[in-house]
Order: structure tokens, then sequence, then C-alpha cells
């Protein structure tokens, strides 16, 4: 074992952990996507469209949360509104 082949192998190592630890923070995010139902999607879109009847806003202003807390469902919307 030469000492390039040493450094190469920790490389592919760090790559290969670096590459771990990305999976598992995208397989976390997709396990908490699935504790919110299938409506909320819909809902989001439907809250925009609404709202630009009365305000041009683009989607990335309006934030639609569902907060679970024991047996009761929290809908937390948040609107960042043009100044005019």
């Amino acid at each position: 074992m030469s000492l390039m082949d040493f450094f190469r192998g920790k490389q592919k190592n760090s790559t290969a952990a670096t590459a771990k630890e990305r999976l598992q923070i995208i397989v976390a995010h997709e396990r908490g996507r699935r504790n919110q139902p299938d409506y909320l999607p819909q809902l989001h879109k439907d809250i925009i469209a609404v709202i630009r009847k009365y305000v041009p806003i683009s989607e990335d202003q309006v934030h639609v949360e569902l907060d679970s807390q024991g047996n009761c469902s929290i809908l937390e919307l948040n609107i960042t509104l043009p100044d005019r």
C-alpha cells in the first residue's frame, strides 16, 4: 500500500459517510412528510389561489403547517403580504 492509496482510501470513506448522512436526512424528511394529511398540499394551493384574487403574492410567501397535540390538530397559516 502506497502513501497515495492511503489518502485515497480516506477520501472514499469520507465521501461515503457524507453521502450516507445526506441520505439519512432525506429519509427523515420524507418520514416527517408522511405524517401530514393528503389534503395539505391542495389546501396550500387553494389558499394561495384565494389570496391571489385580492393581493399579488408568490407561493413562497404562504406557509401552511399542521401540528398535532394529543387529539387536537392545529392548522398554522403564515402569509407574508407585500407592502402597499
